[in-house]
């Protein structure tokens, strides 16, 4: 049933998207993801470093 509803919606979503939308889209999401794991790197680094200094 979970197989279905994820055909399903990426059927429809194929279907009521033109394909410069559809890549518009991929490349919004790529990018957020993208910033979130730079922002995540970068905050455990300075964590990790900060945290080696107290010590």
């Amino acid at each position: 049933m979970k197989k279905f509803t994820l055909y399903t919606l990426s059927l429809l979503s194929f279907l009521l998207l033109t394909s410069c939308e559809a890549v518009e889209t991929i490349f919004k999401a790529g990018m957020w993801w993208g910033i979130i794991l730079v922002v995540g790197v970068v905050g455990l680094l300075i964590w990790l470093f900060t945290r080696g200094k107290n010590s």
